[in-house]
């Protein structure tokens, strides 16, 4: 329940308003975006923010969630599509996110790793 939530809120987020995903990281939050590695808030927010793209739309497939051995984690692994303004053919992706809970009742991602799926 977790994972199918934090999935339709991310991807609503990046989709139409990628100026407040940062709001979901925190300063030691990870994300490795098809290789690169970039760590902290700021620097995913930049790397997001300045993806060569300013329109897309995320067409999730599947979600399969499991609780992680921090206690009330969730890991979180998605596949789908990602529609392009101007392209034909939809981008297939793979994205997982390791959730940790917050004092105030939320969750933020500790871990993401990104990868369009090629072949």
């Amino acid at each position: 329940m977790v994972g199918r939530a934090f999935v339709d809120h991310y991807y609503h987020l990046f989709d139409n308003e990628r100026a407040s995903l940062p709001s979901l990281y925190q300063p030691t939050s990870m994300l490795t975006f098809e290789g690169q590695k970039i760590v902290g808030v700021d620097d995913i927010s930049s790397k997001l923010n300045q993806l060569s793209f300013d329109q897309c739309r995320h067409v999730v497939s599947t979600i399969d969630s499991q609780p992680s051995a921090f206690t009330g984690g969730v890991v979180v692994f998605v596949s789908g599509s990602l529609q392009l303004p101007g392209e034909e053919h939809h981008l297939r992706f793979s994205q997982m996110f390791h959730l940790i809970p917050t004092p105030q009742g939320n969750f933020f991602v500790q871990n993401d790793i990104f990868r369009l799926n090629y072949g």
